[in-house]
């Protein structure tokens, strides 16, 4: 089978262990990983700040990037919800809505594809302690990927899954929302980590890398002894 990587800016530019732990697991699983290097930003930053016009060019490079794909996979279900948007934003266009729909229909979140279409939910990962996970707004509340993440870390040997108190709250990041009401924002991440402290747990596991700095940071600053970790990095221990 073979997986493009859409690996999304934080990723790229924040988080590249995440991006190799993807590979590492899809490949160990049986994937031929391609990685089209034309890809940018997938153009969220600037939609959902309401510059829909300016944000079509970083759509079509998209578009056009992954068009060869048989499969498109993403470290996060925040992006990956952004190319599910991409028919409606080019609705009624005559060239590009058919190819924004193609492209929608076979790109998948990273753990929703190891579940859904690989249809794996233990791919003997190891890791001992406490854990628990922190619900993404965009991958659970628009996306609908909710029990992949779950199921796949109840399987990994070793690792005693805790539900997060208050795991429908947002941390406070939404993109440009931590930017412009930080105030709030730094109130939503505070409460936060008081209910991953809450839990014992000793990592604090999430599918999307804006949640993890922003949530990661806080524990930094706050000198709290929980590691902060990807999904895809977890699943890529043994």
């Amino acid at each position: 089978m073979k997986v493009t990587l859409f690996a999304t800016c934080l990723v790229d530019m924040f988080q590249g262990d995440v991006g190799k732990a993807v590979v590492e697991v899809l490949e160990r699983l049986g994937c031929e990983i391609d990685f089209p290097e034309q890809q940018i930003c997938c153009g969220q930053p600037a939609y959902n700040s309401g510059y829909v016009k300016e944000s079509k060019s970083a759509m079509k490079r998209m578009i056009t990037a992954f068009e060869h794909a048989e499969y498109v996979v993403s470290p996060s279900g925040s992006c990956t919800y952004m190319f599910k948007e991409y028919p409606e934003v080019f609705k009624g266009d005559p060239v590009w809505e058919s190819k924004a729909s193609a492209l929608a229909a076979k790109t998948y979140e990273f753990t929703e594809f190891i579940v859904n279409v690989l249809k794996l939910e233990d791919v003997g990962a190891q890791l001992e302690g406490k854990a628990t996970y922190h619900t993404s707004c965009h991958m659970t509340r628009l996306l609908g990927v909710t029990e992949a993440p779950i199921k796949l870390l109840q399987n990994v040997d070793g690792l005693q899954y805790v539900e997060l108190p208050g795991k429908d709250r947002c941390c406070g990041f939404g993109g440009t929302f931590s930017v412009k009401m930080g105030n709030i924002s730094g109130e939503m991440v505070h409460e936060k980590v008081h209910h991953v402290e809450e839990t014992g747990a000793d990592y604090l596991i999430g599918a999307d890398a804006g949640c993890l700095i922003n949530i990661g940071g806080r524990i930094h600053r706050q000198g709290k002894p929980i590691k902060v970790m990807h999904i895809a990095e977890v699943l890529n221990c043994r």
